[in-house]
């Protein structure tokens, strides 16, 4: 959580929760109950099961407490006198004998009103003024720390704003986000399907998914090639060896699949990611600093045999296609070409309408220095690097340290869906390990061997991360450019039909995709069925648009009725909005 001041209210309002519970479910015990990204959350273990109907109770009763909450007042007490004190609370006192292991002789604690709750700090100053808006969300089972082994207890979750205006909006995102979930979106609109007989995680699109997924990648290498990229393609399997040398073996072994035993003993594994191959490919012959730099770019193929529980929908896949590239450049070249990295994200970006982004830089834990490869030079370096690189794009930055990869400083582009949603789209690294761990050298200008800086990129992610944010960001309505079906075309009735199949002709023929609605059902249920498919336009066509040739009654998902209009012209502006990709 960014907002500190905002953290603080939140873990004020999880004491108020914990404070009303207390008042009307007496027996219940309090265990703990931090603030988290979106509010807050307290766990309890109650002596009968507590019921949704039960929040609004207790949310009537936080607002009655809070009129008496002026002030925390923080206390200490000894742990004899804290073990006294929480002695009918089993929870509590495993966590004041943790604080005794831990070498603590004393533990604090918080009260506001009547209520005190042992707690490290962090609260607002005047709770009755600062605690603004809040709203008790919802109820789910968790075990106690986390253990499965422990009871199960029950976790109310709510969230907290200043004003009523910010906690309205956050819960329209919340109803928002239900309706624009993808995973309900794709199966809806026919997108993907994931089938327990092929494996979890593993995604089956189908034919109007498969159309947005290649027009997307389709763009991808358009884009890239203007951008001065040349395409490669790599096998989805190689030796051991090649990822023992990149180090992901044995450091990224939980996270791959177990490998393939050929007779000789030989083991292959799925790969993971390209980078390996891109290698290979860089080494294949003998480079000069006349050929950098040299922008090596692939829709690759790649499997993570990411923990069951963590998939979900496209957004965490098992099998994925990642838009990536290396760029091997000299060290003079690195910044600037991390720079048009950036910038090529933002293109991307403008285009489809992204507009809430950040960069996140991930740096070492500086106590576990032992987890990282390569030396305190090279990490300096390529920090230094990524630092003058961003400074040049005005791209906000953050900054987290123990999130690095075990070779170098990353930057991840962060972006946020229209209903707040987050996801981390793409990784880039200046890379100043692989090039020495790998060999890899070009000739300089007076005919010395060295290493060049490679740098790591995926504007557009993975295939299925991607399409699955965008169906979230459109809600399902996608852009004309990427539409499954651009058109829809209905007769009125079966006299209309040969007209109809006429001006279907006409528009594939233009590579418009389109379809035509010839159901024996009525015009408002076709309509209403392509509505519900946020097919971009559909064309109506009766009596009078037979008559008048050539045209056509059209509707807008967007604007509604758009009324008559001319095929050619109706053509044209679909051409115009296509190639633009507004």
């Amino acid at each position: 959580m960014k907002d500190k001041n905002l953290e603080k209210i939140r873990h004020s309002c999880s004491h108020l929760l914990a404070a009303a519970v207390a008042k009307l479910y007496p027996d219940a015990k309090r265990t703990i109950g931090p603030p988290i990204e979106n509010g807050f959350y307290y766990d309890f273990d109650f002596k009968t099961p507590l019921t949704y109907a039960d929040l609004s109770k207790i949310e009537k009763e936080m607002r009655q407490i809070l009129k008496t909450w002026k002030v925390f007042v923080r206390s200490e007490m000894s742990i004899y006198e804290a073990k006294q004190f929480l002695k009918d609370n089993p929870y509590k006192l495993e966590l004041v004998k943790q604080f005794t292991r831990e070498g603590q002789k004393k533990v604090s604690f918080y009260k506001s009103g009547d209520f005190i709750d042992l707690c490290e700090g962090g609260h607002s100053k005047n709770p009755h003024q600062e605690i603004g808006a809040f709203k008790l969300t919802h109820i789910a089972g968790a075990y106690w720390r986390g253990n499965e082994k422990n009871k199960m207890l029950t976790r109310i979750y709510g969230t907290c704003f200043p004003t009523k205006v910010e906690l309205d909006h956050y819960l329209w995102q919340i109803e928002e986000a239900k309706r624009r979930d993808h995973r309900k979106l794709g199966r809806d609109l026919e997108i993907f399907t994931i089938s327990e007989d092929v494996g979890p995680g593993l995604i089956l699109w189908l034919p109007k998914g498969t159309i947005v997924k290649d027009e997307l990648e389709r763009w991808g290498k358009e884009t890239e090639k203007k951008w001065g990229y040349q395409r490669v393609c790599t096998p989805e399997i190689t030796k051991s060896r090649l990822f023992y040398t990149s180090g992901h073996l044995p450091y990224y072994q939980k996270d791959m699949y177990p490998p393939m035993k050929e007779e000789s003993g030989e083991e292959y594994f799925l790969k993971p990611m390209n980078c390996p191959h891109h290698h290979m490919i860089y080494k294949a012959k003998t480079r000069s600093y006349k050929e950098l730099p040299l922008r090596l770019a692939e829709y690759g193929r790649c499997y993570r045999h990411e923990a069951s529980g963590e998939l979900f929908g496209l957004l965490r896949v098992r099998g994925m296609t990642q838009n990536d590239a290396h760029i091997y450049c000299t060290p003079e070249q690195a910044v600037e070409e991390f720079v048009s990295v950036m910038k090529l994200h933002q293109y991307y970006y403008d285009t489809l309408g992204i507009k809430d982004y950040y960069l996140e830089l991930s740096l070492r834990d500086p106590a576990k220095k032992e987890k990282y490869h390569g030396n305190e030079a090279m990490w300096q370096k390529a920090e230094k690097l990524m630092k003058i690189a961003v400074k040049k794009t005005n791209i906000r930055m953050e900054v987290q340290k123990g999130n690095a990869a075990f070779y170098g400083p990353k930057i991840d582009f962060i972006i946020k869906s229209a209903v707040g949603r987050t996801f981390a789209a793409s990784t880039n690294q200046i890379d100043l390990y692989m090039g020495k761990q790998f060999g890899l050298t070009y000739i300089d200008e007076k005919g010395r061997e060295k290493t060049p800086v490679i740098i790591h990129r995926a504007p557009l992610g993975s295939s299925e991360r991607f399409v699955g944010f965008l169906l979230e960001q459109y809600g399902g309505a996608l852009p004309l450019w990427l539409a499954p079906i651009q058109v829809m075309l209905i007769p009125i009735s079966e006299k209309h039909l040969a007209y109809t199949k006429k001006v279907e002709q006409k528009l594939t023929a233009e590579n418009i995709r389109v379809e035509v609605d010839s159901r024996n059902q009525t015009m408002q249920a076709k309509i209403r069925e392509g509505t519900l498919q946020k097919v971009p336009f559909i064309g109506i066509i009766g009596e009078k648009e037979v008559q008048k040739k050539g045209s056509i009654s059209l509707r807008s998902h967007k604007k509604g009725n758009l009324g008559l209009i001319y095929i050619n012209d109706f053509i044209k502006e679909l051409q115009e909005t296509i190639s633009s990709k507004r």
